[in-house]
């Protein structure tokens, strides 16, 4: 645990994040499967007020003690919920962070709940930050579990989502996100042709705005 809780934040959310705040003083940022933190104290230290989930427990009192240490007030609090049933009100976030969390998804559905979850609580115009795996960490031979397009168990021996680009604009799309321009979608990690991978998973990693008009 206490390796998760020294884990430095993400370097393009951190400088995104610090130019949404200029246009949005007053901003809430909500980080979906915040873990131990990484990613959630810093925010909250650059001047968001931030509202941590996560489903673990050992990680969110971890993410209690870095706040404690490192914060200098209240700016930060965590509750215990799963993706897929956020216990926040609707519209109530100007920033949304789903860094490594929905990946982690057992199902299509399950994955489904957490994207539509994010764009209820999303305010009108909000950023949504996603960092996600590529179904190119695996095998182009790789097969889905029975039932499903994207939910593989080649990676860990556990179910998890793998997704195509096309896929994550797709599923993104339909709960009302919009990719942003200015924080383009990209591919971490990607092994070059007729190369191997080295073992660690490819990553998507980029911005959304949420677009409720259409909805």
């Amino acid at each position: 645990m206490a390796g998760f809780a020294k884990s430095p934040p993400n370097a393009r959310l951190m400088h995104i994040a610090s130019e949404e705040l200029q246009q949005r003083p007053a901003g809430r940022a909500l980080d979906i499967g915040c873990g131990a933190a990484r990613n959630a104290v810093p925010l909250a230290r650059m001047g968001w007020q931030v509202v941590g989930t996560d489903l673990s427990w050992p990680m969110l009192v971890a993410a209690s003690g870095r706040a404690h240490d490192e914060l200098p007030d209240d700016r930060l609090h965590v509750l215990q919920s799963p993706m897929g049933a956020l216990p926040v009100r609707a519209g109530a976030f100007d920033l949304i962070v789903a860094h490594g969390i929905w990946n982690l998804a057992r199902s299509s559905e399950e994955f489904r709940m957490g994207v539509r979850e994010a764009a209820r609580v999303a305010a009108p115009g909000a950023l949504l930050f996603v960092f996600t795996f590529s179904r190119h960490t695996l095998p182009p031979d790789a097969v889905p579990l029975p039932g499903e397009s994207f939910v593989f168990t080649q990676f860990s021996g556990e179910p998890q989502c793998f997704l195509t680009g096309a896929e994550l604009l797709s599923e993104l799309g339909a709960a009302g996100f919009v990719p942003d321009p200015a924080v383009p979608l990209v591919e971490h990690n990607r092994p070059k042709p007729g190369s191997l991978s080295g073992g660690a998973p490819v990553i998507y990693e980029g911005g959304f705005r949420v677009d409720h008009s259409g909805r």
